[in-house]
């Protein structure tokens, strides 16, 4: 089913990431002109499977594997300049090459960014979130700072060394006082590395809020790929067991100068259970021999880190929260196969919270180290066909078909797009 022409379309995780946002993005893809990734840095991992071919990817956004579509790279992302040229070339090796605008406006990783990452999370010991070490929380802090290097300054030589002689210092400042330990790292080294890896994107690098700007003037088309989810928001997420960027719908107008007023839809990506990785409270969590199965079922590893997700069943919470921040129009349903042949299915409706029932998801982090699951109990179902899935929604079974209506129900948002599987041809629309 393509987008209407003209339009833009929002692609946002429901839950704590790794929802399906990657697939859902690009069965839209085909019919967008712009693929937009609008917040995050390569801490974020979307898997696509195309015709059995499996394409992970963290920078560039997931439309990238259409021919048509520019895949964008807007302000509010933060980059690793090596990391990308390396999702760049693994593309390249794999048969596509991305037509790719990076923004000049965008933030860079240092290197002295990850040290600062791994320092930090040891700091903050059992208030940590989990991070994936990259770099990420360390860049956005220089952002706020006012500290920090740009795209575009990775083009002028002279403006970078007299960014990065404070930025370093300032690094090293932190990191000293934090460890005791200074940065093992040479700044001209640094400095070189850079410039070269910045001659070898500066082919890519635009104002991209100007040019998606005119594109939308122009009856383009314009899909914005997510990254993370509604728990991992910085601002109402489950602080501060989150990243370190706001995740939801709104933040595309900071993230790409592109107006919120010009927003058609807005789909939330929800998987039929959940899954997350790193620490914090995660209510409907299941463990031991449950969580063993849905996890090797689900393929529940990261795709950024490797690391085994945590799993548990839908949290309506959760998702209720998601409708109402992100002001969501619809639902897409993600791996509901994974589900298949469960006699019954759990699905948590709201919270026990010291005796008292919250359908709301709290700010208090002591509330929510509390809080106790209130499920709902529902009939599963059997297996899923080729036949199914080409007949479309009505062809499923009873009990799955009243496992979406109790969703809608609950979270007062329409189920619109069915995921019954990894590859393109696996979705059902309503």
């Amino acid at each position: 089913m393509p987008l209407d022409v003209g339009t833009i379309t929002i692609i946002v995780g429901a839950q704590w990431g790794d929802e399906g946002k990657g697939k859902i993005t690009d069965f839209f893809a085909g019919s967008s002109d712009y693929v937009v990734r609008y917040h995050g840095g390569n801490n974020a991992g979307h898997t696509v499977i195309v015709d059995g071919n499996t394409f992970k990817l963290h920078l560039i956004p997931s439309g990238v594997l259409y021919p048509t579509p520019i895949s964008v790279i807007g302000n509010g992302v933060v980059i690793d300049p090596a990391a990308l040229i390396d999702e760049i070339s693994y593309l390249t090796d794999k048969g596509v090459v991305p037509n790719l605008m990076i923004s000049d406006r965008a933030h860079v990783i240092m290197p002295y960014h990850k040290l600062l990452d791994s320092a930090l999370s040891d700091y903050q010991d059992t208030l940590a979130a989990g991070s994936t070490r990259r770099g990420i929380a360390p860049v956005y802090g220089d952002k706020m700072f006012r500290n920090g290097i740009r795209m575009i300054d990775i083009l002028e030589p002279k403006i970078f060394m007299e960014k990065l002689q404070k930025s370093y210092a300032f690094a090293n400042n932190l990191l000293s006082s934090i460890t005791g330990e200074s940065i093992d790292l040479d700044m001209d080294t640094i400095y070189d590395d850079y410039l070269d890896m910045g001659k070898r994107l500066s082919s890519y690098i635009s104002d991209v809020s100007l040019e998606l700007y005119e594109a939308y003037n122009n009856n383009k088309t314009i899909l914005f790929e997510g990254a993370q989810g509604i728990s991992l928001d910085v601002d109402h997420g489950v602080y501060p067991y989150t990243t370190s960027s706001n995740t939801i719908a709104g933040s595309i107008s900071t993230g790409t100068g592109v107006s919120y007023r010009d927003i058609h839809r807005i789909i939330g990506v929800t998987k039929a259970y959940l899954s997350r990785v790193g620490e914090g409270p995660l209510p409907s969590e299941v463990r031991g021999d449950e969580a063993a199965e849905l996890r090797e079922k689900g393929g529940e590893y990261g795709t950024t880190t490797g690391r085994p997700r945590r799993v548990g069943w839908l949290d309506l919470v959760q998702v209720r929260q998601a409708v109402r921040v992100n002001g969501l129009t619809e639902i897409a349903l993600t791996k509901l196969d994974i589900l298949c042949n469960t006699k019954e299915i759990s699905v948590c409706t709201a919270y026990e919270i010291n005796g008292t029932k919250e359908s709301e998801m709290p700010a208090s982090l002591q509330k929510f180290r509390a809080a106790k699951p209130i499920y709902k109990k529902l009939s599963g179902w059997g297996d899923l066909t080729n036949n199914m899935i080409k007949e479309g929604y009505k062809a499923l079974p009873e009990s799955l078909r009243d496992y979406v209506t109790f969703i809608e129900d609950e979270v007062n948002c329409r189920v619109s797009i069915i995921s019954v599987g990894p590859e393109r041809h696996q979705t059902i629309i309503r």
